[in-house]
């Protein structure tokens, strides 16, 4: 389904009531969800970007589809002290590729961490517990991207992927700030279908094996060393 026909009934969705949150029990198998929330503020322009209104979960598919046009960049690198990690990010997910071009112009990512590892399974990145993280959320604005999984995409080991938001959530809207990447190998297939694949890793994946064994708290998953990120864009 295009988008521009999908937004009348996304915009439907965010309307109507919402389904409950699964249990810490069922979380690898049954969700990935985001830890952050985001609040709307004034917006203030960024170097290197033209300034934009707030984002809303109204306005962003419009936004999108025209940064999307002139915004064309495929391939972005995290940088960590780790080491690098090269990605690629799908043209057949047009928002979900132009989103996170467009967080990266933004400087989003930069001093955000993979705040949720789990073994073998994902690391997941784009959060922070710092005001900083919080305060570049807040200025870009409150939204949700609708879920993007009929492209045939599946959770191979080093696909790039979308969690769902930690509100309520029944029809799997995805948080825009956040991304996983899939260390389950051969993959993580029961995710298929739930969660928008946009991309994969095409360079360092052994980089993403040493993230995930970084020791963490069992409760929250998140590590007890932060492992800080820098996203730039590649010329290719």
């Amino acid at each position: 389904m295009k988008f521009k026909y999908f937004l009348p009934l996304f915009i439907f969705f965010l309307t109507t009531g919402c389904g409950e949150t699964p249990s810490k029990s069922e979380k690898k198998e049954n969700a990935i969800q985001s830890t952050g929330t985001q609040k709307r503020i004034s917006e203030k322009e960024e170097k290197n970007e033209k300034p934009i209104e707030t984002l809303n979960t109204r306005s962003v598919i419009p936004f999108l589809f025209d940064y999307e046009k002139e915004n064309k960049e495929r391939y972005v690198r995290i940088i960590t002290d780790y080491g690098n990690i090269d990605i690629e990010l799908f043209n057949e997910t047009p928002y979900h590729r132009a989103n996170f071009i467009f967080l990266t112009k933004q400087n989003y990512f930069d001093g955000s961490v993979f705040h949720r590892i789990v073994k073998d399974f994902i690391i997941q990145g784009g959060n922070s517990d710092g005001w900083d993280i919080r305060k570049k959320r807040q200025k870009i604005g409150y939204y949700l991207l609708p879920p993007d999984t009929k492209k045939g995409f599946k959770h191979h080991r080093g696909i790039v992927s979308m969690p769902s938001s930690d509100i309520d959530n029944p029809h799997q809207f995805a948080s825009p700030y956040e991304f996983f990447i899939v260390v389950q190998s051969p993959g993580a297939y029961h995710l298929d279908g739930n969660y928008t694949a946009f991309g994969k890793v095409i360079a360092g994946m052994e980089v993403v094996d040493k993230i995930n064994q970084v020791e963490t708290d069992e409760k929250s998953e998140w590590p007890k060393r932060d492992v800080k990120m820098k996203v730039v864009l590649l010329d290719r």
